[in-house]
Formats: C-alpha cells, sequence, structure tokens
C-alpha cells in the first residue's frame, strides 16, 4: 500500500495531471528423479498461454528456479521426487499482464511529486501492489528518478524478483513550459531541449543510462502549454534508434501522430483523441511499424470518480489503499477538485473517440499494446490493469485479443519476448491463477486467486 501525506490533499489538480494458447508444448516431462528444490508444480488447470488461441484444459506445468521447464497435459505430468503437487481443478492460469505505460512512486492520492516518492519504499511498494492484481512486469515512462531506478531495475535482472518486474525510461523529453514540466506535475524532472541539437545531445546522454525505452511528451494539454515540435521529436527518435532503444510518444492530437509516425516513432502511448484517425495515419503506422498503446484507462479514470463510493464498496478496488486513502478519496473536497478541471465535461467524449480509435486501428491490423498510464493520482495501480482490460473489450477488441495484446505482444514490444509474455518451456513462470475463465468474460481476469514472478508466490 502507498503511504499518504497528509494535509495538503486538497491542493488536488487534476486537470494538469501527466501524462488462451496453443496445445500444451509436447516436452519431455522431466524424470522423477530431478531433484525437488525451489521446484512449483500445478496440474488440472486449464491453460490459456497468451498466444491468442484456444484454452487447453486438463494441463499441468514444473517450474524449476522460477523458470518453465515444462508444460503439458496433467496426465503425463511427473513431478519430481519430493515436489509439491498444486491440483487446480476448475482454475484458470494465464500470463502476468505486462504495463508498457506506467508512473512508479510517482504520486499519492492527492499530489504528483516523483522526487519526494520516487524513494526505494515507494518503488518497492508500488511493485509489490502492481504485482498482487497480477501485473507482473511494468514500464515506467519518464519520471523515474536515477541512479535508483537503474539500481532496482539491475538488482531485479540478478535474481528473481518476488515483486513486478520494472523496466524505465529514465528522464522523458519535453519543452520548456511544457507538458508535464508544469507545478503539479513533474517540473524538473523530463529534459527540455530548445534545439534540435540540444535533443541530439540529451538523447546521447540518457542513452548512457541504457533506458529500456524513451518517453517524448507531444501534448499542450488543450492549448495551455507549449507542445514539443517534430524538429524537437526528429533527432530524439533518431538518436533513441541508432542505440538500438524504441521510443513511446505521448499524443492527443492526430496531426501530431502523424508527424511522429513518419518519423520512425515505435509507438503512441496513448490514442489519438481530438479526432478519428483515419486512412493516412494508419497506413503511416503500417509503414513504420509504429504501435498503439491506447490507454483507455487515463481517459476513463479523468471523471468516473466523480462517485467514488460505487469504487469504495469494490472489494477488489479498495484493497488497493489504506484507510486514509479512502478518505480522501469520498471527500467532498476531492469530488470539488475533480469536477472543478475546467475541461472535465470534455473528458467522456475524449474516451469515447479514444475507444473508436483503437477499434479502428485493431480492426486495420496496426498493432496493439497494453498500458495503463497508472500511479499519476486518479489513475491508481493494479486495479487500473484490470479496468484497461475492460476498457479494450467494450471498444470492440476480443477478450482473447485483448489477453494477447497485454501479454506476449508487449513483452514482443519490450524485445523480451525470449523470457515473458506467454507460458511456453524456458520462459519465467510469471503467471496468474484465476478461478473463471476471462476468455468468457473479461472481468473474470479480477478473480485472482495467486500470482507468480518468476515462480515466486506473491503474497
Amino acid at each position: 500500500m502507498r503511504r499518504v501525506a497528509r494535509g495538503f490533499f486538497f491542493a488536488l489538480a487534476i486537470g494538469a495531471v501527466a501524462c488462451g494458447g496453443a496445445a500444451p508444448q509436447e516436452q519431455p516431462a522431466p524424470a522423477a528423479s530431478t531433484p525437488a528444490s525451489d521446484v512449483l508444480v500445478l496440474r488440472n488447470f486449464t491453460l490459456i498461454d497468451g498466444n491468442g488461441g484456444a484454452p487447453v484444459a486438463n494441463s499441468a506445468l514444473i517450474a524449476t528456479d522460477g523458470r518453465l521447464t515444462w508444460i503439458g497435459p496433467a496426465f503425463d505430468l511427473k513431478a519430481p521426487v519430493g515436489a509439491a503437487v498444486q491440483d487446480l481443478t476448475g482454475k484458470f492460469v494465464m500470463p502476468g499482464l505486462i504495463d508498457l505505460h506506467t508512473h512508479v512512486s510517482n504520486s499519492d492520492i492527492a499530489m504528483q511529486d516523483p522526487v519526494r516518492f520516487f524513494t526505494r519504499e515507494g518503488v518497492t511498494r508500488d511493485l509489490k501492489l502492481y504485482a498482487s492484481y497480477g501485473t507482473t512486469t511494468v514500464a515506467s515512462l519518464g519520471t523515474d528518478q536515477k541512479p535508483l531506478v537503474y539500481e532496482m531495475r539491475e538488482e531485479q535482472r540478478k535474481g528473481r524478483p518476488t515483486v513486478a518486474r520494472i523496466f524505465t525510461a529514465g528522464r522523458g523529453f519535453t519543452v520548456k513550459d511544457g507538458f508535464p514540466t508544469n507545478k503539479g506535475n513533474v517540473p524538473g524532472i523530463p529534459y527540455e531541449p530548445s534545439t534540435p541539437s540540444d535533443a541530439a545531445g540529451q538523447i546521447e546522454e540518457l542513452a548512457a543510462e541504457h533506458p529500456d525505452v524513451v518517453k517524448i511528451w507531444v501534448d499542450d494539454r488543450f492549448g495551455d502549454f507549449k507542445k514539443t515540435p517534430i524538429e524537437i521529436s526528429k533527432p530524439i527518435i533518431d538518436g533513441a534508434h541508432k542505440h538500438g532503444i524504441k521510443v513511446i510518444a505521448h499524443v492527443f492530437y492526430l496531426s501530431d501522430a502523424k508527424q511522429l509516425s513518419a518519423a520512425g516513432l515505435d509507438a503512441f502511448g496513448h490514442s489519438v483523441r481530438d479526432r478519428a484517425v483515419d486512412a493516412e495515419l494508419i497506413a503511416l503506422m503500417k509503414e513504420h511499424g509504429t504501435w498503439i498503446i491506447p490507454t483507455l484507462y487515463r481517459e476513463w479514470a479523468t471523471f468516473m470518480f466523480e462517485e467514488p463510493k460505487q469504487f469504495l464498496n469494490d472489494p477488489f478496488f479498495a484493497r488497493g489503499l489504506d484507510a486514509h486513502q479512502q478518505e480522501v478519496l469520498g471527500s467532498p473536497a476531492y469530488h470539488k477538485a475533480l469536477t472543478g478541471d475546467k475541461y472535465f465535461p470534455r473528458y467522456p467524449g475524449v474516451l469515447k473517440t479514444a475507444k473508436e480509435n483503437l477499434k479502428r486501428l485493431a480492426d486495420a491490423g496496426v498493432r496493439i499494446g497494453y498500458g495503463t498510464d497508472s500511479g499519476v493520482l486518479t489513475r491508481f495501480e493494479g486495479f487500473g490493469e484490470h479496468m484497461e482490460l475492460q476498457l479494450m473489450v467494450e471498444a470492440g477488441m476480443t477478450p482473447a485479443q485483448v489477453i494477447t495484446a497485454a501479454t506476449k505482444s508487449s513483452a514482443e514490444f519490450l524485445g523480451q519476448q525470449k523470457d515473458l509474455g506467454t507460458l511456453e518451456q524456458g520462459k519465467w513462470a510469471d503467471m496468474i491463477v484465476l478461478g473463471a475463465d476471462p476468455l468468457a468474460n473479461i472481468r473474470n481476469s479480477r478473480q485472482i486467486e495467486a500470482v507468480y514472478v518468476a515462480g515466486n508466490k506473491v503474497e
């Protein structure tokens, strides 16, 4: 749970927030004499492996030292001597969720301040919270503090994490007086190049830190701020690509999306939200391999907490909050700050446009990733990831398509497909045990009975 600073939550500035598978593998079952130390054995579950195919009933798996060493029919299982075998009859097992757009330890419920909140304790707390909700990997985009984020990332990669895996963009990019360097967001965190030469030099500085991705904010927040021009974005994209690093951009406007895709951008960190996407953008995205990470939850959260009781009375949501956070969320002052945003009446329409554009892009064959923009004020970690799944289905994607986007596809975007994203032999045992079938109803993703990261059961 996140610690909430007291005494200043009434200063909330909502309006300026930043930001089933193929048949089981017929691999030879391990010999019964295999040592039983650090072995996980599950049987009699329905496997949803993340590849997008049909679920496979009566499956079993063995994970040794955190990696899947065998998956196959339950009747072929040969458990190592002395290993405890867990019977999961009636359960469903799927890969852990991979969120490509988060802001880890960036805020509490009342304010956004990554300098204050990005501590080892805060990051660990958030990563535990994500994992407890079945999100086993997160990419934190542009608001992380160095050297801490790189230190914690490397500590994870040298061992077997027990919390969500963290990938990072380090410091993001905007321009002076741009979004989100304003007070109440993340002033002093992003780079603020003024010229293409500045941008080229700063991306070299960032690349030396070896971030997993690069983040650019390209948005004027309905005209309230300066917007990063393509002349600044292009050298950032080119410089990142020179080092083999993908670039994700926060976008809002169709015109910016076209320029960025033509410049070789790897992914939009949000849907286009000012108007319908057109054939020109779709062609550009397919030509340049630009993905969409829709983050519908971000748009939903800008207005849905106007009536918080329905969520505070939901145990799945409320378990992610401490008592003070629940008090703040239900307070009149919080409600006033939320609805007092001058753009509040626009937000339902923005969500509608984002959903419609996701459907158009998915139908056109554009690559779809999965992200939430969680960790920023009203965008609650853990719960938000499941809300995103639901919203993507509401937009017109099937549960199977959405699960694949949130697992296999997102691992591919991060270049982690050899280790993450699907439940296959040799990969890390990052997985969720569910009490009901998410392919029948995507809300069943909330029926979490166990989560494993690298074979370690999450508290």
